[in-house]
């Protein structure tokens, strides 16, 4: 009995394999993850960052052109042009911090896990390679043609 898979069915089997599901677990668990790394880099590292100036990054610009007027409540350039490298400043810090956390709580000791693991398990024995196999193939080869001299050389007495 043979059993059609309809465009539904082959969707269903799409989503239940396992790769599929662990995406989708790893996308939401980035998402709640940039919540935690954005509210450090807001509340931790701006407020450090701002011992020095500003507690806000974005608030860090410099006028490249123009004398520069900004408006006070939405904070817009009205007038020259501003470069806002303070939103750079604080999207790369949340990157280094993200990254550091994956690397160094994920990472790092699944890395350590798997090689605990592989250390448990037997070693399976070494593949040979392909020169290795070539010279078992050669030496066989002149040993067979060494063999029939051997048969037609007279033995002394």
């Amino acid at each position: 009995m043979t059993t059609k898979t309809g465009v539904l069915g082959g969707f269903k089997a799409f989503l239940m394999r396992g790769n599929v599901i662990d995406l989708a677990v790893a996308v939401v668990i980035g998402a709640a993850f940039t919540n935690i790394v954005n509210a450090v880099v807001k509340g931790v590292i701006n407020p450090v960052v701002g011992a020095f100036g500003t507690k806000d990054l974005d608030h860090y610009a410099v006028c490249i052109k123009g004398p520069c007027a900004v408006n006070a409540k939405t904070g817009e350039v009205t007038q020259g042009v501003s470069l806002q490298w303070g939103s750079v400043l604080s999207a790369s810090l949340t990157f280094l911090i993200t990254a550091a956390v994956v690397y160094f709580l994920m990472l790092l000791p699944m890395k350590r896990w798997q090689e605990r693991q592989a250390a448990r398990t037997p070693a399976a024995p070494a593949k040979e390679t392909e020169l290795e196999l070539l010279t078992q193939i050669r030496d066989a080869l002149v040993e067979q043609r060494r063999e029939p001299e051997a048969e037609t050389v007279p033995a002394q007495r």
